[in-house]
């Protein structure tokens, strides 16, 4: 991952979180007094650092495990989905592998061409580039798609109005038709069963996005007991290789492959707050009836790269 160009406090703190140092190790490692760490935390964005700390956080952040660098792009691309902050969002279109769309506005990330191990069997598949959303679909985006179109609204929002509570959660009581339809509106496209599951499980074959053990503390699934969505960028700890979120849990999302030509039934990945931790897998195969929508059901777009 390249250098920052400009690193000020906000960013210093996100690597020493992404590097999960104290804050007196991580004044160690950029070669200043310790009392500076927690100054910069405090001024955040206000302060922007001396060129040799800078030049020190560089080296840091290129020297970096390709882990910490992935945490580190990770957190960038949270806080500009969350906050739409100016400054992580100019961080990112130096980071090729991420982008946010024109239309929607969701941060997109950069699943690169290759091979993949595919289904249960891990079968070898090669996948031309893609851009996928880091997060599913929300409330709050599926509202300015229902402003912009005069689409239907779910039947969960009271009057008509994406409920505040609920504008960072998965939208749900979607059917495949009003996925495609929004998808259509930004310009995007539903992922197919196999674009979803690269995303998921990376180059290599996870079981599951953040490895291979079935850890339900990494999930929205029914283990958790919560019993409904939770905001998209909760599990922090359950994201892909490639930095993408609810990829197991939360909802089911769906896809434009349609299990067999014309019998109008299509994938859905990833499992929900319903399901075992066991059915989360993404590997594992799910299809509905496109007219079929649910309280556990929605959706996140992709794109070519």
């Amino acid at each position: 991952m390249a250098g920052v160009t400009r690193w000020t406090g906000r960013e210093a703190e996100l690597l020493r979180k992404a590097m999960r140092k104290t804050q007196k190790e991580f004044a160690e490692l950029v070669g200043v007094n310790p009392r500076q760490i927690p100054r910069w935390k405090s001024r955040a964005e206000t302060i922007e650092l001396e060129l040799d700390n800078q030049a020190a956080l560089d080296t840091l952040l290129a020297q970096a495990e390709p882990d910490v660098q992935q945490r580190f792009a990770t957190l960038l691309t949270e806080r500009a989905a969350a906050e739409h902050d100016e400054r992580a969002e100019e961080l990112l279109r130096r980071d090729p592998s991420t982008r946010r769309h024109p239309i929607d506005g969701k941060v997109m990330a950069l699943v690169e061409e290759g091979i993949y191990l595919s289904g249960p069997d891990n079968r070898a598949v090669w996948l031309e580039p893609f851009f996928i959303d880091v997060y599913p679909t929300t409330n709050e985006d599926y509202a300015k798609f229902v402003q912009a179109t005069n689409h239907r609204p779910p039947q969960h929002w009271p009057d008509g109005r994406c409920p505040a509570a609920l504008a960072t959660h998965p939208v749900v009581w979607v059917t495949w038709h009003d996925a495609t339809a929004y998808a259509r509106w930004a310009s995007k496209a539903l992922p197919t069963a196999r674009q979803w599951e690269k995303a998921a499980r990376g180059p290599r074959g996870r079981i599951y996005p953040w490895g291979n053990e079935a850890t339900a503390a990494k999930a929205n699934t029914a283990e958790a007991g919560i019993d409904a969505t939770t905001p998209v960028s909760r599990y922090q700890s359950g994201v892909s290789p490639f930095g993408i979120f609810d990829m197991c849990g939360n909802v089911w999302e769906w896809c434009s492959t349609e299990e067999e030509p014309g019998n109008g039934r299509y994938h859905l990945k990833g499992s929900a707050f319903t399901s075992p931790i066991e059915r989360a897998a993404p590997s594992l195969m799910n299809t509905a009836a496109a007219s079929m929508k649910d309280n556990d059901t929605g959706f996140r777009c992709a794109m070519p790269a």
